[in-house]
């Protein structure tokens, strides 16, 4: 397959990037991170953008480094492979490099980009519901604005975020992790590099006593976005974490916030049984390694 034509553009600058977006946006453009969602969508025909602005010759978009509040500034053309690999990232959030290792194969990451695959919005796919249960920020700018949105407000459905098409994303910003905090995340596929069928991503604190004093719980493959697991939450806090408590945190979650729907790959039945069983795990998980 091949793709329909479009006019292609190869800006070396964030600003020369957003002009050109300034001139193709509103009338169908599109632009080009890794490519490889929007690549194979083009060569089937299920995406005709009328022109591409390709970011890949963009220097000052490849970056990771601390931020001031002690978290880390990620800029959107890094490689997915780097990020995963990078030790600042390992030591300040490592939850990004472990939902990352479930993300496709090597190969894919090696071209993915860390600011694509949150700009995509997969609603199964594993940075979306990392960025909810983190609450990354994102940068977005255009030729005349500039703002920073929180994770609750960039996924707005599926493949759609708030940005408009005159807008591009340049950097996430990955909260710094507060003390005794654990990660975890959990995920279930039909096979090995494939869209999660269900997913969880969970950050929880503990407080010198044991108790939950705060955090997020999200999931993915559920709904049209990733959805924070508020009932869960609101259960959990002040409270000892065991068994039977979260158990009673999952199930409210599921039963009154999550929404799967059937598809060919799994019933939504399904769909609910296993966000129990992995929310119940991720819960569990996130704990032992805030203790330590």
């Amino acid at each position: 397959m091949k793709p329909a034509s479009f006019e292609y553009y190869a800006p070396t600058s964030v600003e020369e990037a957003l002009s050109r977006i300034a001139e193709v946006g509103d009338d169908g453009g599109k632009v080009l991170a890794g490519g490889q969602s929007l690549v194979p969508a083009m060569n089937f025909r299920m995406a005709q953008p009328t022109a591409l602005v390709d970011l890949n010759g963009i220097k000052e978009l490849f970056f990771i480094k601390p931020s001031p509040a002690g978290g880390l500034l990620i800029g959107t053309m890094t490689r997915d492979r780097v990020v995963e690999l990078d030790p600042l990232v390992v030591e300040r959030a490592p939850i990004i490099p472990e939902c990352l290792y479930w993300l496709a194969h090597p190969t894919i990451r090696n071209r993915g980009t860390f600011g694509g695959a949150l700009a995509h919005s997969d609603p199964a796919g594993q940075l979306p519901v990392v960025a909810s249960a983190l609450n990354f920020k994102f940068h977005i700018r255009s030729k005349d604005a500039d703002r920073w949105v929180e994770a609750d407000d960039f996924f707005v459905s599926i493949y759609t975020t708030c940005m408009e098409a005159t807008e591009m994303l340049t950097e996430i910003e990955v909260p710094a992790k507060p003390k005794n905090t654990g990660f975890s995340f959990k995920q279930v596929s039909r096979q090995a590099g494939e869209s999660a069928l269900v997913g969880v991503a969970t950050m929880l604190t503990l407080d010198s006593g044991g108790k939950v004093a705060g955090g997020r719980i999200s999931f993915m493959g559920v709904s049209e976005k990733p959805v924070p697991a508020e009932a869960a939450l609101k259960l959990l806090n002040g409270n000892k974490p065991t068994d039977e408590l979260i158990r009673d945190a999952i199930e409210a979650t599921v039963v009154n916030e999550l929404d799967p729907g059937p598809d060919i790959h799994a019933s939504a039945e399904y769909r609910s049984h296993m966000a129990r069983a992995l929310g119940f795990n991720s819960v569990k998980e996130a704990i032992s390694r805030a203790v330590k």
